[in-house]
């Protein structure tokens, strides 16, 4: 964990920077979390003492209480029913009454759609990613009590170690994000669509379909009629993420997807990428990953 300074109005204030789900204090593994606002209160408690960012996805429903959420220099009032959305890298202070309800699940991305084709719901509805705000959602009363049996049920697989846990977890995660993706004004969102946004939602659309064949800002630069420096400046500016950052992550994310659910070697992975050189695929691997593919592989045998 490190500290970055981030400057806020007049005064400067420190922003802790949490790189990784903090599962390891439960003697548990995996890339998702989902906890009770009164367990984080206790546990956690100087958590969002500060302003703080996240490298996971967060969603924060408040079933009852009062207080402030800052996101991203926004300021939103806590009502009764609120999920809010949060995408890795916002910044972001909760303040609440000490008697508020409600629950904090988090989740890597790879956790939910390393596993089959969940992309879409990351990153084409809106939940998340939605580039020009924060999605803030009031749940629908005739659905509170679907979300909460759905959320009673990830707290039960979460708080214990039944077969397959993580395969039931990520099944209630999907079912959960469609349950509040139902509820979200997509007319409202509409409105909020830009030049730049539609041009990053086309990128992210051709590199889901090209990331195999192509790694080059220049080949999707060229499929869309910009140049690679405009479609960099673009994507960074709107996502947080420069397009090349995106390419790499999305193969090496088909790596790891390949590697954890079939028995094909490094050398097929690699070949099946568009690598000819499997020096170059492994060096690709680690610089993007942070783990080489070996170290990664060995990593496996104590996943869920």
């Amino acid at each position: 964990m490190r500290s970055i300074i981030y400057k806020h109005g007049k005064p400067t204030q420190v922003i802790r920077n949490s790189s990784a789900i903090q599962s390891e204090e439960n003697g548990n593994n995996l890339p998702f979390e989902i906890h009770t606002l009164e367990w984080l209160a206790k546990n956690r408690k100087n958590q969002d003492a500060i302003p703080h960012k996240h490298s996971f996805y967060e969603i924060i429903w408040i079933k009852k209480g009062k207080g402030t959420h800052y996101i991203d220099l926004k300021k939103h009032d806590v009502k009764d029913n609120m999920v809010y959305c949060l995408t890795p890298g916002q910044v972001h202070q909760l303040n609440v009454d000490k008697n508020t309800e409600g629950y904090v699940i988090c989740f890597n991305a790879e956790f939910l759609y390393m596993a089959e084709d969940n992309y879409n719901i990351l990153l084409n509805t809106g939940l998340f990613h939605d580039f020009a705000k924060t999605s803030v959602i009031k749940v629908h009363e005739e659905m509170t009590k679907e979300m909460d049996s759905i959320i009673s049920q990830m707290l039960k697989e979460f708080e214990n170690f039944f077969l397959l846990r993580s395969e039931s977890l990520k099944g209630l995660l999907k079912i959960f994000l469609v349950y509040l993706n139902r509820q979200y004004d997509e007319e409202k969102n509409k409105n909020f669509e830009t030049k730049n946004t539609l041009l990053v939602k086309r990128f992210m659309g051709l590199l889901e379909k090209h990331f195999a064949t192509k790694k080059m800002v220049s080949d999707y630069a060229s499929d869309m009629a910009v140049t690679p420096n405009y479609l960099n400046e673009i994507v960074k500016k709107v996502s947080g993420f420069s397009a090349s950052y995106h390419i790499q992550q999305r193969v090496v994310l088909e790596a790891k997807r390949l590697a954890y659910y079939s028995d094909v070697n490094m050398k097929e992975i690699a070949y099946g990428l568009g690598f000819e050189d499997i020096a170059h695929f492994s060096k690709y691997f680690k610089n993007v990953a942070g783990a080489s593919f070996t170290d990664f592989k060995k990593d496996l045998q104590y996943r869920i």
